[in-house]
């Protein structure tokens, strides 16, 4: 049923329907506006006087030339202002000022380094020779040049733009700005001192900021983000025309009468006279205006069916419930409708003084409200709070108890060929892939390792990249002194698995075992003898190490040298590619030729070797271990070996990994892998498919430490059955609430929004299973869109590793727009929000708080969870 249906059988006696197709009920909004506290959250902050005049950086092109700018704070440190000069033509033209904005709420994280793909490019450039090419003006933040608000002073002669090459690409003095989705402002301060600065300032502004947002409701939250896109004049004042092209943005649509009608109205109530609404509103009346026009759908919203449904419309007085109390919320929602039994009175009191505190654009009476009770407002705060999440947030938090296992009990969030860009076949190498992948949680990273070329004195210099294709090569020490980096500003990271497949000869080898103590010091693992025998360590012991995954010969040169590792033939995709299969025989034969450095070798814990029978593999010492692309993880379990690799894989480790055919760098599905107990499922990050979200959902686990200890089906030898117990559960997908653009769009149609319900599953038989259903439209409305609440019903056989992915798309080209996995062990019972994610795993400001609600219930089931 569409949206407009649900609007018309809404429709009840006194309640009028305006033109829109929105009920529009009577809405008090009291004259006394509520104030935002939000807007001045970071003020406590104590930031130097000079950042607010502004400080001179250098904006690094990767032509290798750079950009004189002045960086400066906004007074309420919600914005930083890039002011850079536009080059003038002659000496006697005069040159333009543009200052350019960055909302904090854009900011993923802040990097120190030189970890960027633009900071390579600029490297390189020096190397190879001066640059000709100008510096690219930056279209990573908003420019308000164009606006009346541009900033322009004149001055005759002298370009900005600096022609001489960076002489000194000292990574001291180097840091990024990452926005959310992965791209970068890179910038180079003028001292340590004062880089150090900078990017602690930005640190604090950046946690405050996190710890601020969640304390305001949605609308709140998107309408400052594109205040300073229609405040331009800087007036402090939105009229009802600027209103209309916010609408446009947000997603929402609305006829210009219906708008003009509704703003009047609004105006008028709050005591506005009419100069002083053709003025416009301020930034609380604007937020008061959206959260009019969302109460004016409540007579359709599912919130309000499920106030009704729950806590009755009519009160025991007789009135109409405009507020719940503490004791029966707790009663009649979290124990009747959530199950959680074990909530207490004072775990609602607690929420509720949240709810309070809540920046909620509402009528000010309810300030002065009992802090027992809620309103409905604050009530539809909660559902969409984190404390109601769909994912049960014990199973999110980061347990240190859950640390103490050997390394073989926990699935470990780990990547394919870590140092591509794009395809296997002729996309770029990068540095900044790894950077990416460790802050995405990734914590085994692959190297492929080849002889490079030499320096003039002779000394080897290994290099990465995929051997025999057209991809280009980055510096093995290179990768090294990120990974150090991170680990620098991350020292409790748990440890870091470096998979190497390594092509070397003994030369260049000794290289690498010496750039590898050199770089990484005392975070270098280095097992003694001892530490190889009996079981392995856990990630508790291993904390803030690299631990190396290689070649450690122990025994007969043949057995050393047979690896079924990586490089290995994958014979599935030898009809499309293969000149690429070569690239196993060339590994082995250069090893049998080479032989493996002894300095290398004692460096490294887990030494790969070739699957001959499970009875063999299941007596060699335990930091042996298989590595299986996913053809045969597939072949394994067609031929029931997976309750014998469970048992395996509770002792030792395995691998796996993409398909050669898949040069593309799509992903394979990692249940299967994941349910015969695999910890090391490597996966493309550079390809932001429904496979790697699953790996980000179930990753989400643990606090994203990268470690997640494994079911205990998967644990103990008497806990794998063939004939596991079926979970069933149902799904309805109500509303969401400030669905963006699909990405890298500011302006356009509004989205007509569907989602997409899928279940991955392991049946019984070994075989993966994936079932998809998809909701209604909700037509021209990402602001708040309502979907037909049809019920979806699974069947779950592997609860253990099923996960639940919910998509949602843009039906005008089925464009992505934010998607979210959550494993079924994971899976909270009730009316639930769910966390959207981009396809970078960040939340883009706008779907930082972007939720669909859905509702589930489970069947006979032996999980605890649901």
């Amino acid at each position: 049923m569409p949206p407009t249906s649900i609007v018309r059988s809404s429709k009840k006696k006194g309640t009028n329907i305006n033109s829109t197709g929105m009920a529009a009920p009577k809405t008090r909004v009291s004259s006394k506006q509520h104030r935002i506290h939000f807007l001045h959250a970071l003020g406590f902050i104590k930031i130097p006087r000079h950042l607010y005049e502004g400080v001179r950086v250098l904006i690094v092109a990767a032509s290798g030339k750079t950009q004189s700018a002045q960086l400066r704070l906004s007074a309420d440190k919600f914005t930083l202002w890039i002011r850079t000069t536009k080059n003038a033509k002659s000496y006697f033209a005069k040159t333009v000022t543009e200052d350019r904005a960055i909302d904090v709420g854009e900011i993923d994280r802040i990097q120190r380094g030189q970890s960027t793909q633009q900071f390579e490019k600029a490297k390189k450039k020096q190397i190879h020779g001066t640059p000709t090419t100008p510096v690219a003006q930056p279209k990573l933040h908003r420019n308000m040049s164009s606006g009346s608000n541009s900033v322009t002073s004149s001055s005759a002669g002298g370009a900005s733009y600096s022609t001489a090459m960076i002489q000194h690409f000292d990574p001291e003095l180097s840091f990024s700005i990452v926005f959310r989705g992965a791209h970068t402002l890179d910038l180079m301060a003028m001292e340590v001192d004062e880089c150090d600065e900078l990017t602690t300032t930005l640190d604090r502004i950046l946690e405050a900021y996190q710890r601020a947002k969640t304390r305001v409701a949605n609308d709140v939250l998107l309408l400052r983000y594109v205040w300073l896109d229609v405040d331009k004049d800087k007036t402090g004042y939105m009229n009802v025309s600027t209103i209309g092209k916010v609408f446009g943005q947000i997603n929402f649509e609305m006829k210009t009468k219906d708008l003009h009608a509704n703003y009047e109205k609004f105006g008028k109530i709050l005591g506005l006279d009419r100069s002083g609404r053709r003025r416009g509103l301020t930034f609380e009346q604007s937020a008061g205006f959206l959260h009019y026009i969302r109460r004016n759908t409540w007579m359709v919203k599912p919130v309000n069916v499920i106030w009704n449904e729950i806590f009755g419309e009519v009160m025991n007085n007789g009135k109409k419930r405009e507020t719940v109390s503490d004791k029966t919320f707790l009663e009649h929602f979290m124990r009747g409708k959530q199950g959680q039994m074990k909530t207490t009175i004072l775990d609602v009191r607690k929420l509720f003084r949240k709810m309070h505190d809540m920046e909620i654009s509402h009528d000010s009476s309810a300030e002065k409200m009992d802090l027992n009770r809620i309103t409905k407002d604050q009530f539809e705060a909660f559902l969409f709070a984190s404390e109601n999440d769909a994912f049960d947030p014990e199973k999110e938090e980061f347990d240190m108890s859950d640390m103490t296992q050997p390394l073989s009990e926990y699935w470990i969030n780990s990547s394919h060929n870590t140092y591509l860009v794009g395809d296997q076949y002729t996309s770029q190498s990068s540095v900044e892939m790894y950077s990416n992948a460790l802050y995405r949680g990734c914590r085994c990273l692959e190297l492929d390792i080849w002889d490079g070329s030499k320096t003039l004195n002779g000394t080897p210099i290994p290099v990465v990249w995929h051997g025999h294709t057209m991809t280009t090569k980055i510096l093995f020490v290179e990768i090294i002194k990120t990974i150090k980096v991170f680990l620098n500003f991350h020292p409790d990271t748990f440890p870091l698995i470096l998979s190497f497949e390594n092509h070397c000869s003994l030369a260049y080898q000794e290289v690498m075992a010496e750039q590898l103590i050199r770089v990484l010091g005392a975070s270098l693992y280095i097992p003694t003898e001892a530490s190889l025998h009996g079981e392995l360590p856990s990630p508790k012991q291993l904390r803030g190490m690299v631990i190396i995954k290689g070649r450690r010969p122990n025994g007969t040169e043949a057995d050393a040298y047979d690896t079924d590792d990586d490089a290995s033939v994958d014979y599935g995709a030898t009809s499309l590619i293969g000149g690429l299969v070569l690239d196993g025989l060339e590994e082995n034969a250069n090893l049998e030729k080479h032989g493996v450095s002894p300095n290398l070798a004692r460096l490294t814990l887990f030494h790969g070797n070739k699957h001959k029978t499970w009875e063999e593999s299941l007596w060699s010492p335990r930091y042996h271990m298989h590595s299986f692309s996913e053809n045969k993880v597939r072949s394994k379990c067609r031929h029931k070996e997976a309750q014998t690799w469970i048992m395996y894989n509770q002792s030792h480790m395995s691998r796996t990994y993409p398909a050669g055919a898949r040069v593309d760098s799509s992903n394979y599905n990692p249940l299967l892998a994941w349910s015969t107990g695999c910890q090391l499922v490597a996966l493309n990050f550079q390809t932001q498919d429904a496979f790697l979200k699953l790996n980000d959902g179930r990753f989400r686990e643990n606090g994203n430490c990268g470690y997640v200890l494994k079911p205990s089906s998967l644990m103990v030898n008497d806990g794998y059955s063939p004939n596991r117990a079926a979970v069933r559960i149902s799904i309805r997908v109500l509303s969401g609430s400030c669905l963006p653009k699909p990405i890298g769009q500011r302006s356009g149609d509004c989205i007509d929004p569907y989602v997409k319900v899928s279940v991955f599953d392991i049946k019984n038989d070994e075989k993966e299973s994936i079932i998809s259903y998809p909701t209604s439209i909700a037509h021209a409305n990402g602001f708040f869109p309502i979907w037909s609440q049809e019920k979806f019903s699974f069947t779950i056989e592997n609860w253990a590793v099923a996960m639940l992915q919910l998509t949602v798309y843009d039906k005008t080209k089925d464009e992505f727009i934010a998607s979210s996995s959550i494993p079924v062990s994971c899976l909270r019972r009730g009316i639930r929000s769910v966390k959207l994610y981009d396809a970078t795993n960040t939340r883009e400001w706008r779907i930082r708080f972007c939720f669909a609600l859905t509702g589930s219930k489970d069947g006979p089931c032996s999980c605890g969870n649901l």
